[in-house]
């Protein structure tokens, strides 16, 4: 029996939990959907991901309202993904900022990655009608990026740590309370989502940068939150040996003059015992091998269409 394409066979609602992870701020986990956050500054909301649709935004704010009535001044895009930044007008942010690098991801494949994330995950785009358009950003930078909260609150610092889950991701650091909200470049009880990686230099340089950081509390772009340094620290090697189980696997077939094919059973062999009943497994490893052996071949990422997306999967599991 075929597999379900992607997340279309993952209708059931999820638990969405909102956790005050230190004064002033906020995330909300949602069983192994994208995880979202929020942090107050003297008189505004500087907030972290903005789910799919403006409905699904104005779920997670609604939650928010019960602890703070500021309004949002910056809302912060960790990467182009169509799950994380197009339900941004839901928020009526002043400004949205993300890395230079997902804008230019934005304009050259934005619209195909609206259509591929809605075809591969329909339960996560409620209210999809009410999204106006493509997200850009008003503010981006490359490096680095500091937000003053004011009063003794601190700053939020951006940063990019290097090429990982795409070429743009950016984590907020919250160095007062020493809280990491770290996007997609970690997970912390959840497959993770290499299509669009580059996982030489994410499993190596990058995790290392965001390992560095004085980290307390860390929320991954999926799954749990980690309450203490230990278990971020496992968060980030989880993350990192994902990454390298996959690439070692996948590698190993090609190298022994293997197929593609050969290389999913290998990789997926390889990955099940540690990471197969977490969210996203099934979805995630047959773009993620079809993209190592696209890194191994020396490409940039590709860009996924629908048409693609369908010609990938029934090839890697038909």
């Amino acid at each position: 029996m075929s597999k379900p394409f992607a997340s279309t066979g993952d209708t059931e609602e999820k638990p969405e939990i909102l956790e005050v992870l230190a004064d002033g701020v906020y995330a909300l986990t949602t069983g192994g959907d994208p995880n979202v956050g929020a942090i107050e500054g003297e008189d505004f909301l500087v907030c972290f991901e903005a789910r799919a649709t403006p409905v699904m935004a104005r779920r997670w704010l609604a939650q928010l309202r019960e602890h703070t009535d500021k309004p949002v001044r910056y809302l912060v895009l960790s990467h182009y993904h169509a799950v994380r930044v197009l339900g941004a007008a839901g928020f009526d942010a002043q400004e949205i900022i993300t890395h230079t690098e997902t804008r230019r991801l934005i304009v050259e494949r934005g619209k195909e990655d609206w259509d591929v994330e809605f075809g591969r995950m329909p339960r996560l785009f409620a209210g999809h009608d009410t999204i106006p358009g493509l997200t850009w950003p008003t503010l981006t930078f490359d490096d680095h990026m500091s937000i003053e909260l004011g009063g003794d609150r601190g700053t939020v610092e951006l940063a990019w740590a290097g090429n990982g889950h795409t070429s743009g991701d950016i984590y907020a650091y919250v160095p007062k309370s020493k809280v990491l909200f770290a996007g997609d470049l970690v997970e912390n009880g959840s497959a993770v989502y290499t299509g669009d990686a580059y996982h030489r230099e994410w499993m190596t340089t990058t995790l290392d940068r965001v390992k560095a950081l004085d980290v307390e509390i860390l929320v991954g772009g999926r799954g749990e939150i980690a309450h203490d340094r230990a278990a971020s620290q496992r968060a980030i090697e989880l993350t990192r040996d994902f990454l390298s189980t996959l690439m070692t696997a996948v590698e190993k077939v090609k190298v022994g003059g293997g197929t593609v094919e050969q290389a999913y059973v290998a990789a997926r062999e390889a990955l099940l015992p540690v990471y197969g009943g977490m969210p996203v497994f099934e979805h995630a490893m047959v773009f993620d091998t079809w993209r190592a052996w696209e890194e191994l071949d020396g490409h940039a990422p590709g860009i996924w269409t629908p048409e693609r997306d369908r010609q990938v999967w029934d090839r890697l599991t038909g």
